[in-house]
């Protein structure tokens, strides 16, 4: 668990990262080796657990979870929020907290990673709007390539489709960047959405 102190820190720039080990210990701004999966975790599941098996298979590296406390979307989760999700890894896995929700910031924070995401979050970051134009786009590539980082990406069913890397329309450039996740190492057709809703038609809770 962390405090507001901590909190604070992360949030204010002092602190780029918090890693929580499995028996609960603190680091600051020691992130392990290893590639990163990034996430709210709300709930961690299956399908986050499959991708970072598929990957350890593929690398033979260790992959780590990061919660990102500062959602580039959805703002800021609270102290009492983050230590409720922090709280699904104890004894199970390392978790890394940071206030980046950009690649291009990971990047920074974790030079020379690589990055395990599904086809929703791969869409986004090969968006141009997301960025407000492909020129800012591109940068945030050169950057990402400049930090010797990549990326995993898994495929993901939308609307009874399964999607994966090769449907995506990546930057010529940076396309060496990408490698994809096979389907005979990881599928998984259900979100963390689908997984809340099904909890509050239980009349449940998911942690």
């Amino acid at each position: 668990m962390i405090s507001a102190t901590e909190l604070s820190g992360l949030l204010s720039g002092r602190i780029g990262s918090l890693t929580i080990t499995p028996t609960g210990d603190v680091r600051i701004d020691d992130p392990p080796p290893g590639a990163i999966l990034p996430g709210s975790f709300n709930p961690l599941h299956e399908g986050h657990l499959g991708m970072q098996r598929a990957v350890v298979v593929m690398t033979g590296q260790p992959v780590h979870f990061e919660l990102t406390v500062r959602n580039a979307d959805k703002g800021e989760l609270s102290l009492l929020e983050i230590n409720r999700r922090v709280a699904q890894f104890a004894g199970r896995h390392t978790v890394i907290l940071a206030a980046a929700p950009l690649f291009v910031q990971k990047a920074r924070l974790y030079p020379g990673r690589a990055f395990v995401m599904g086809y929703d979050t791969a869409l986004r970051l090969v968006t141009p709007a997301y960025y407000g134009s492909e020129a800012a786009m591109l940068a945030a590539f050169a950057a990402i390539a400049a930090a010797n980082c990549r990326f995993f990406v898994a495929g993901r069913q939308i609307d009874g489709r399964f999607y994966t890397l090769a449907d995506l329309t990546l930057p010529v450039a940076y396309a060496q960047l990408f490698t994809p996740i096979p389907e005979d190492l990881f599928r998984r057709d259900i979100s963390s959405t689908q997984l809340r809703e099904r909890s509050a038609s239980q009349g449940g809770t998911v942690s």
